[in-house]
This record gives structure tokens, sequence and C-alpha cells, in this order.
């Protein structure tokens, strides 16, 4: 296998030797240059034909999300974004990962340098297997579609994703109407960046949109993402179903985990259905199975519509997706297995 072949992009010279650091400690990558602004990068870009690039979100002059929009329109690749997690810098982030940017990371806070972009080679490697799309990213508001009317048969949708996952949720979520089933999503990314990213799809999309907390009823029209940071999201399984933010170490490398949040609802699983959409590795791959086990309706994204196949491969390849699903048809799956009348004859047919 030859290496990947990166191409660093920051005007600053420090984070350029951390993103280096950590990188060339990986022998599956090959840095082939840096950049420390837009001119720079796209000098390179022409010049090197890098595999793929990392970006700073917050550069002077053109800034990386607007180097992105260009990027994605002459020369679409993967891109993965480093940002810090202040509120401009995750929403700028968000935004990039909506135009089309693989994956994000956060920059290190002080004193945190020696774990600095720990997570960013495993990344990079994904990330240059992925299928880029270009284009103006993800809808801005409800579709025809999601304006039908909807009667909820009290079942709870649960999303697992990670890697392309954002313009993946804004995808379904923008085919919902504002009295969609309640929703909770597990999706990998650092905390700063999962509260920007509610706080986008709440203004776009017609359903309420919140990060989740400890004890919130889980309703009717509301979706709530997992915080991340020093918890999981789970669910109880009580008279009044409700959020509950565990605090534990890392599950299948993550926090949030989405086996956290599907194991959580096996007590109920009659009335769950779960899907695992684009990302790497196997997270929710094995709460899939044990929901399928115990009653639920499960799915799963199909290759073809996933930025990487990794979590709905496995849940597809070891039994826990009932069916593979194309991202632009989910949404009204979704909808058919959570709606009074629909689900039964679908599940009979």
């Amino acid at each position: 296998m030859k290496p990947v072949r990166v191409l660093i992009v920051d005007d600053s010279s420090t984070m350029r030797h951390l993103i280096g650091f950590r990188l060339r400690s990986d022998p599956r990558i090959e840095i082939v240059g840096e950049a420390s602004n837009a001119e720079e990068a796209r000098r390179a870009v022409n010049t090197l034909s890098p595999d793929v690039l990392t970006l700073d979100v917050e550069m002077p002059g053109k800034s990386g999300l607007e180097f992105l929009a260009e990027l994605m329109r002459l020369n679409p690749m993967p891109v993965i974004m480093i940002s810090s997690e202040t509120q401009k810098g995750s929403a700028a982030a968000v935004e990039a990962l909506s135009r089309g940017a693989v994956d994000c990371v956060g920059k290190p806070r002080s004193g945190e340098l020696s774990d600095a972009f720990k997570a960013l080679p495993a990344l990079v490697v994904a990330a240059s297997t992925a299928k880029v799309r270009g284009g103006a990213g993800a809808p801005t508001g409800p579709t025809a579609s999601a304006l039908r009317n909807f009667v909820w048969n009290n079942k709870i949708i649960l999303i697992g994703s990670s890697t392309g996952g954002v313009d993946a949720l804004e995808t379904i979520i923008s085919n919902l109407p504002e009295n969609c089933p309640p929703i909770l999503i597990t999706q990998h990314m650092p905390p700063g960046f999962l509260s920007s990213f509610a706080q986008r799809m709440d203004s776009r999309y017609a359903p309420k949109i919140a990060v989740a907390e400890e004890n919130a009823l889980v309703e009717q029209g509301l979706v709530m993402i997992a915080p991340g940071g020093s918890h999981h999201l789970t669910i109880s399984s009580g008279t009044r179903t409700k959020c509950k933010l565990v605090e534990s170490p890392k599950v299948c490398g993550h926090r949030p985990s989405v086996d956290m949040l599907f194991n959580s609802a096996i007590p109920i699983a009659e009335r769950i259905v779960a899907t695992l959409l684009t990302g790497m590795g196997n997270d929710g791959a094995h709460g899939i199975l044990r929901l399928r086990k115990a009653g639920a309706r499960c799915f799963a994204q199909d290759e073809e519509s996933s930025v990487v196949w990794g979590m709905p491969r496995i849940a597809w390849m070891n039994g826990g997706a009932e069916k593979l699903v194309p991202l632009r048809a989910m949404a009204p799956e979704l909808l058919a297995a959570t709606e009074r009348g629909v689900s039964a004859v679908r599940r009979s047919a």
C-alpha cells in the first residue's frame, strides 16, 4: 500500500509542526508539503497532488472555509478541518463539514500539547479512501416531503454516525416533519463542534434540535444530540423515557459512543428503530445487533452513499442491519418505521 500523501495548510508554524510531528509517527503517511495561506495551498495542490489536506479553518486573508468552497468546486478531495473549539471556530468547522470536508479535529488547548492530534493519523488514512462530493452542501430547509402529515406510532429513532455524518444527518433531518418521532443521535465529534452542530440544525430544519441533557424527556418533535466530552448519551427504560448522561471511559475508542446508546435501549427494543450511518471503525455494530435480536427495527446506510463505509458495513456483515438504505431514502424509511399503520404493513410485506 502506498503511503497517504498529505498537505498541511495552517498559518501557524507551531500548528504545522505539531500536526507534522503526529503524522510522521505513522508509517502509512507521507507529508508532501506545507502551506501557510490559501494562495500557497492552491499552488501546492496543483503541483503536489496530495491525497488528503489538513486545513486550518481560521486563516488570515482567504479563510479555510472560503478555500474549501473553492477546492470542492474545482478539485474535490478529502479534507480534514483543523479548528479551535471556540464558538466561532466550531461553527465554521461544522459549516465546512456540511460543504464536503470529511472530518474535523480540535486544536489542542494549553497543557494538552503532549496528546495533540493523537487521533489525526487514523482520520487521515480513513479520509484517503473517502468518497468526496463537490457541490453546495446539505439542504438549508425542510423539503416538500418533510411537510406531509405524520402520525407517530410511539417508536423512538436512534442514530449513530461518524466520518461524513454531518452531511448525512442534515440530509435526513431536512426531510423530517416538525412533529417527527423522538430522535437521539450519537455523532463522533469534539463537544464544542457538537454544540455548534445542534445550533446550526435547529436554525435550519423543522424539528426542535438540541444537545441532550441529563433527564431530558424523549418527546415527539425533538431531536437530541449526544454532548460528548466526558459523557456518553444513553436512554432510560422507565415509564417516561429520558436521556441519561453517563460519565465513563471511551467505548470502541469513542466518547460519545454509539454502542453505549444502542445497548442502553435493549430493554425497550421493540419501541426502537436504529440506524448506523457513514463512519470509520465499528462503534455501534455490536449494539445494533443486540437491538435487532431483541426486536428493534435496524438499518444501515449503503456503501454507495457513505463517505466511509465502516460502521454500517460491519453492521450489515454481522446481521445487525436488516436492510441497507441509500442516504436519500433514509428519512422516508425511518418515518415509515415510526408511523402509525405503516411499519406493520412494511414488515409483513
